[in-house]
C-alpha cells in the first residue's frame, strides 16, 4: 500500500460511514419503472421524430463533429439549432456547446476575469461554481434568492465589471429566481446577469420558452442565458444565449468552446427536432406542469415553480432508504445528499414528466404519500 492508496481507502471509508457512498448502476436493466428521477421532462428522448432527427444527422454528418468548431467542427446542423434556439427563446443569438456544463464554464470564464466581481447565488449549480474558479474573478456568495444582498455587493464593488450568477429554476429545491428584480439591480449597477435556464426551458413561461422570455428579459443587452439540451429537449449538449457581441466574444475567448470538439451531430439533430415538437405540441408543457402539481401534493410540499420538487429528509441514510422503498413499488426517485446539497440537507428529488399516464401518476402519488406520511 502507498500513501495514495491509503488515502483513497480512508476517503472511501469516511463516505461509507457517513452514508454518502455513490454507486453507478445501469438503469435500463432494472425493469419497467415509473421514472420520477430523470430530467426528460417532456418525454422527448424517445419520441419517434426526435430519434429520427438524431439518426438523420448521424447518417449525414457522421458519429462526431470531428474537430473544434473553429476548425472543421461547425456544421449546418449546429447553425440551424442555434437559429431555432434563439428564435424560440427570444434572444438575438445562440452558441451551441457539447454540454450544458461547458455552456456555464464558457459563459462565466469568458465574461469574467481578475477585474470582475462575481456575485453568485449560494445555490447555483456546480458548473457555475467551477466556472468562477476558472475565471479568477473575485467571488461574493449571496444568500439564496436574496436580491438585497446582491445589490449590496454590487454597490460596494471596486472592480470595473460585475456579473451575477443564478439559476432561473434551481436544480435542488426547484424554486424560481426573482429574475426581474435581479435584472433591474444589474441594470442599476452596470452588471451582467448570467442565468441558467436548464430547468426552465420547456417547462416555464409561454410555451416553455423559459423564465427570462416570460419576464421580457431575453432581448436585454445585460442578460445572458445558458441552458442544456439534455432535459426538456431530451438530447445532449448546451447553449449560451445572448447578444451578437457576447457570442462573438465567446467564440474568440471561451476555452471550453475553443478547445472542445463540437457537439455530436446526432445530439444537435435530435435537439432541433425536439424544439419543433415543443412548439407544435404545447400541451406537453401544460401536462408537465399538471404532473408537477400532483406530485407536490403527494409529497406534501408546495407547488413547484418548474418540474423539480424536493422533499426534505432527516439524513442521508433515510433518503437512500426512501429511494429503495419507492423502487420496490415500481417508482424511481432520486435523492440529493451532501455535498450535492448547498445547505447540507438531504432531500428526495422528484421530477415531473409529461409522458406519465394518469394511472402511473396516481400510483406514483400513492407511493409518495406512503413515504412522507
Amino acid at each position: 500500500m502507498s500513501r495514495f492508496t491509503d488515502w483513497l481507502a480512508e476517503r472511501a471509508a469516511a463516505r461509507e460511514e457517513a452514508g454518502l457512498t455513490r454507486r453507478l448502476f445501469a438503469s435500463d436493466t432494472a425493469g419497467p419503472m415509473i421514472d420520477l428521477a430523470g430530467n426528460d421532462y417532456l418525454g422527448l428522448s424517445r419520441h419517434p421524430r426526435v430519434v429520427a432527427g438524431a439518426v438523420a444527422a448521424a447518417e449525414r454528418y457522421g458519429a462526431g463533429a470531428g474537430a473544434s468548431r473553429l476548425v472543421t467542427g461547425t456544421l449546418t446542423v449546429h447553425e440551424r439549432l442555434e437559429r431555432d434556439l434563439a428564435a424560440f427563446t427570444g434572444f438575438p443569438t445562440a452558441l451551441v456547446l457539447s454540454t450544458g456544463y461547458h455552456a456555464n464554464l464558457a459563459a462565466v470564464s469568458a465574461l469574467a476575469d481578475a477585474e470582475t466581481l462575481i456575485v453568485s447565488d449560494a445555490h447555483v449549480h456546480a458548473s457555475m461554481i467551477d466556472a468562477c474558479r476558472l475565471s479568477r474573478g473575485q467571488v461574493a456568495v449571496a444568500p439564496h434568492n436574496d436580491v438585497a444582498a446582491v445589490e449590496r455587493f454590487l454597490a460596494a464593488r471596486t472592480q470595473p465589471r460585475a456579473i451575477v450568477l443564478v439559476e432561473t429554476i434551481y436544480s435542488v429545491l426547484g424554486d424560481a429566481a426573482p429574475v426581474e428584480e435581479l435584472a433591474a439591480v444589474c441594470a442599476r449597477h452596470d452588471a451582467v446577469l448570467v442565468a441558467d435556464e436548464a430547468h426552465a426551458l420547456g417547462v416555464c413561461g409561454s410555451g416553455g420558452r423559459g423564465l427570462l422570455h416570460e419576464a421580457g428579459l431575453s432581448g436585454q443587452d445585460h442578460v445572458v442565458a445558458t441552458l442544456t439540451l439534455s432535459k426538456s429537449l431530451g438530447a445532449q449538449g448546451g447553449a449560451v444565449l445572448a447578444t451578437a457581441a457576447v457570442r462573438d466574444h465567446l467564440v474568440n475567448t471561451a476555452r471550453p468552446f475553443i478547445y472542445d470538439t463540437g457537439l455530436a451531430p446526432a445530439a444537435a439533430g435530435a435537439a432541433s427536432v425536439a424544439l419543433r415538437v415543443v412548439r407544435e405540441e404545447p400541451e406537453r408543457v401544460e401536462r408537465v406542469r399538471a404532473v408537477a402539481r400532483a406530485l407536490a401534493k403527494g409529497g406534501g410540499v408546495p407547488e413547484a415553480d418548474g418540474a423539480v420538487l424536493a422533499v426534505a429528509m432527516p439524513g442521508p441514510r433515510e433518503a437512500v432508504a426512501a429511494v429503495a422503498a419507492a423502487a420496490e413499488q415500481g417508482v424511481r426517485i432520486g435523492c440529493f445528499r451532501p455535498p450535492s446539497t448547498p445547505d447540507g440537507i438531504s432531500r428526495l428529488r422528484l421530477t415531473a414528466h409529461a409522458h406519465l399516464g394518469d394511472e402511473e401518476l396516481e400510483h406514483a402519488v400513492r407511493v409518495l404519500e406512503g413515504l412522507v406520511g
